[in-house]
């Protein structure tokens, strides 16, 4: 386990450093409740519960948004139900994968995420 996200990122790709820290600003732009855990292979932000996580494959980052319905997004790889909520994960590569969606799905996670659960 690592102790800090630096330590986290230290041994992974420049520029998917670079995502993961432009993906990161925005979660923690959500609201001074969101609790950031760093774990041996990813980074997870959680209100009442896990709303996202993050983690660094080769050059790529990868994301989990979890909704409480399915949605679609360009970047999306794969969806599945997990109980009342949908894990979506996503990979980001590009620079335009940052965009308005994406913005607006990980809103309606970190709203969701302090709602009780059905």
């Amino acid at each position: 386990m690592y102790a800090t996200v630096d330590d986290y990122l230290a041994d992974k790709d420049p520029a998917a450093v670079d995502a993961f820290l432009r993906f990161r600003t925005m979660v923690l732009a959500l609201g001074d409740d969101v609790e950031e855990r760093v774990h041996a292979s990813e980074v997870s932000w959680s209100r009442d519960r896990v709303f996202a996580a993050a983690f660094v494959y080769a050059s790529k980052l990868e994301v989990a948004l979890d909704l409480p319905r399915r949605v679609h997004h360009a970047a999306l790889r794969e969806a599945f139900p997990t109980g009342p909520i949908t894990t979506h994960r996503l990979s980001l590569v590009a620079a335009d994968d940052f965009d308005d969606h994406l913005t607006e799905l990980l809103h309606e996670a970190y709203a969701t995420a302090a709602e009780p659960r059905r």
